[in-house]
């Protein structure tokens, strides 16, 4: 069976060509819409030429009954256009939901900090709420003005020219807001993604602000940075209302001087009373998709700004390639000159080891040794940058992302469980967990009292974060979770830095337990105690192996060379 995800950029360019077809029908939806928005005009036309010239009311009934004919069939089909243009924004949505979350989730492991300014998630939203507002219906609607004049040209020239003229003075006006807000609005974009980061910061440290009284001097530096934020905005608004004012002062007073010159023409006899009226209308309602659009330029501009940044992430994420299904691994696991890291920065250099089913390691060295960056690059966080990382002799990439998970557990240094139940976090959301397995995986943690403790047990709300939790309870059903399967690797972080001394009997006893059962377990030590059932340690400083080996040689030997005590490994 074959399995992969395709190129990422194809997701975009179908997205693209989905986009072109439907708005390519809204173009064309858009001609009877426009052709019927002229009933109004004429019908006033007719009404003052006509119906009032020659006084019947027959005339009248019938030219009514038909423009509300008329009425009523613009009237469907453009909320039947209103409807498309929703359903194109949920499309969009839906064919680029997953990817775009992924890819949010995904980029502060790639690129580290700088994803904070990256939002995948709310690039799309932007451009969904600006396809389903009235901006696209106003832009669609635009390149009808020329049909709007020839017609006022028909009128009369004189007429044709004047609403010509300002028309075009409008346009020279939507091109100078565009050229002048492009910069101060992608100012304000930018420093508004740099203030819900800061909004994010502190409610993710709330408990270090209220504890250290740090509340004071980050409310000024939040008042600071929202003071230049309101700066920008206001910079940038400030671009667009002008031009918006000014465009609307225009139509304004284009539409009263086509009334004033069809007033003259009028007395002159070259045009009749109703033309005079036709013209005047006509003329504002020829205007009236670029004062909306102009209204809608904010929306727009994030819109497009957002669509290139979801583009840019999007077709620039790793690729998935096409894998053949491999049998999951059950015997050895093999580290050979591995380099990883973050992109572009590279913490691990040339590790290697080898382990077989049932071993068990332990990792030690000091604070930044890169032992949490091995974990990381064990479990396939990290990507390879050189060297190879194998199971059964097989790449780990040559599984699936999703297939990985069924062979490796991890338990990350900083403990993050999601808002459902125990049992949902113990069984990865696994929407096919039988409930023996997740039972299996809690006692195999020595967290299943612990869990049926609680008020609903395995059904219990933990809350976002596991916020209902203590500490310890959150390792141990954190445990469970990387437990849950019998995972040929389990790659422990720091698992007892929130246990007691029972916690820490009952997590030798489950390595021990997982070992027995053909497990290969890896455990992140700082506290002596998390390696009483391991076999072998791995000895790392400054990202590079400096010894590995049997347990006891290992640490007899690391403590001789270095000054470590021992409760520092």
């Amino acid at each position: 069976m074959v399995s992969g995800a395709g190129a990422s950029g194809s997701v975009i360019a179908q997205c693209l060509r989905a986009l072109r077809s439907a708005f390519a029908g809204i173009g064309m939806l858009s001609l009877p819409i426009n052709l019927l928005m002229l009933t109004g005009p004429l019908f006033m036309l007719q009404v003052y030429d006509r119906v009032l010239a020659s006084g019947s009311v027959p005339t009248l009934v019938v030219l009514a009954g038909l423009a509300g004919g008329l009425y009523v069939f613009y009237g469907l089909l453009e909320g039947i256009r209103s409807r498309v243009l929703l359903r194109i924004g949920q499309r969009l949505d839906a064919q680029l939901s997953s990817t775009s979350y992924a890819c949010s989730v995904t980029l502060p492991i790639l690129i580290g900090r700088k994803a904070e300014k990256l939002d995948p998630v709310r690039d799309l939203e932007s451009v969904r709420q600006f396809l389903v507002g009235p901006g696209p219906a106003a832009i669609f609607d635009i390149p009808w003005m020329p049909v709007y004049l020839a017609i006022i040209f028909i009128f009369h020239p004189i007429l044709g020219f004047v609403a010509t003229g300002g028309a075009i003075l409008i346009c020279v006006l939507i091109a100078a807001n565009e050229f002048f807000s492009r910069r101060p609005a992608a100012e304000a974009g930018q420093h508004a993604v740099e203030r819900a980061q800061l909004v994010e910061q502190g409610r993710r440290n709330a408990e270090a602000i209220a504890a250290m009284g740090m509340m004071g001097t980050l409310t000024e530096r939040w008042q600071a940075f929202n003071g230049t934020f309101l700066s920008k905005q206001r910079k940038a608004s400030d671009v667009s209302n002008a031009f918006g004012t000014a465009i609307k002062t225009l139509r304004f007073m284009l539409q009263s001087g086509i009334l004033g010159v069809g007033a003259w023409l009028a007395i002159l006899q070259e045009i009749t009373p109703g033309v005079m009226i036709a013209a005047s209308i006509m003329t504002s309602r020829a205007l009236a998709p670029v004062e909306q659009a102009v209204g809608q330029w904010r929306g727009f501009v994030a819109a497009r700004q957002g669509f290139r940044r979801l583009r840019e992430v999007i077709e620039n994420r790793p690729q998935e390639p096409e894998r053949m299904e491999l049998p999951l691994p059950e015997q050895a696991l093999s580290v050979v000159n591995l380099v990883a890291g973050p992109v572009g920065n590279p913490v691990l250099q040339n590790v290697g080891f080898a382990l077989k089913a049932g071993d068990g390691l332990g990792v030690i060295g000091p604070s930044g040794a890169g032992k949490t960056s091995l974990a990381r690059a064990l479990v396939g966080v990290y990507p390879v940058l050189r060297g190879s990382l194998r199971f059964d002799g097989a790449d780990l990439y040559q599984w699936a992302p999703e297939r990985q998970g069924a062979f490796i557990g991890y338990l990350p240094q900083d403990i993050q469980l999601f808002a459902g139940t125990v049992a949902q976090n113990i069984a990865r959301f696994d929407g096919e967990a039988a409930a023996e397995d997740i039972i299996k995986a809690a006692q195999l943690a020595d967290a299943h009292d612990l869990i049926t403790g609680l008020p609903n047990g395995y059904d219990t709300e933990i809350g976002a974060g596991g916020n209902t939790l203590s500490g310890g309870q959150m390792q141990r059903i954190a445990l469970a979770r990387a437990l849950y399967g019998n995972p040929f690797l389990v790659v422990l972080d720091e698992p007892n830095s929130n246990l007691d001394a029972d916690g820490d009997a009952a997590l030798t006893k489950a390595i021990a337990a997982l070992r027995a059962a053909g497990s290969i377990v890896i455990v992140i030590a700082h506290r002596p105690s998390a390696l009483a059932a391991v076999d072998q340690v791995l000895f790392l400083k400054e990202g590079r192996a400096q010894a590995f080996g049997p347990k006891d040689e290992v640490l007899e030997k690391v403590l001789a060379k270095t000054a470590v005590p021992v409760r520092a490994v």
